[in-house]
């Protein structure tokens, strides 16, 4: 029994170590107050056949409106987790909204999700970077991130999920976009799936 025990333990360490994400690990133990852990860019696309449920989140934006999931069905949503202090959602923040300007007129959504600020800080944010989609305020609840925890979490900020018309996790970017063509893509290739 003990052998078993032994065996199993090891089994579990080892199974950890290769599950574990090295970069994000490092950047917590360095604790250089940054605050935030960033991912490293990693694109995650999901084929059709292994997307798995449908999503169900709701939320209220910045100007009080509520919405939910359900309100985007049938419709690509290109959905971007962030903060006002993070400088990596600073520094994509004009390519997402130059993205939306392009895509909003055919049948995709943008919408961010505040995981810190209130609304008054979304507010002077969008307002400086230009940014005209609404973003969820999650700080208080956490259940836009918790709804995605079993699917493809969204495990740095920013964090860019790109979800189809079922309501399905499609694609995820793990951190920062790395190049704008990059996102099109994704958006691109979602829009063009048969309904």
């Amino acid at each position: 029994m003990t052998r078993a025990v032994l065996l199993g333990c090891v089994i579990l360490l080892v199974s950890v170590g290769c599950s574990t994400n090295e970069s994000l690990t490092e950047q917590y133990r360095a604790g250089d107050g940054k605050n935030y852990v960033a991912g490293d860019g990693t694109i995650t696309e999901i084929a059709v056949e292994n997307r798995g449920r449908q999503i169900e989140y709701s939320g209220t934006v910045e100007d009080g409106t509520s919405v939910a999931s359900t309100d985007y069905r049938g419709q690509v949503v290109v959905m971007n987790f962030w903060y006002a202090g993070c400088a990596p959602c600073r520094a994509e923040a004009p390519e997402l909204q130059a993205l939306w300007e392009k895509y909003q007129d055919e049948g995709v959504v943008f919408l961010g999700v505040n995981v810190r600020d209130e609304a008054g800080t979304a507010d002077a944010f969008a307002e400086s970077y230009g940014i005209t989609y609404p973003s969820i305020l999650d700080a208080e609840s956490g259940a836009v991130q918790l709804a995605f925890s079993g699917t493809v979490a969204p495990n740095a900020v920013p964090t860019t999920l790109i979800i189809d018309r079922q309501g399905r996790v499609a694609s995820r970017i793990l951190g920062q976009i790395p190049d704008p063509g990059i996102l099109d893509t994704l958006i691109s290739s979602v829009l063009s799936e048969k309904s």
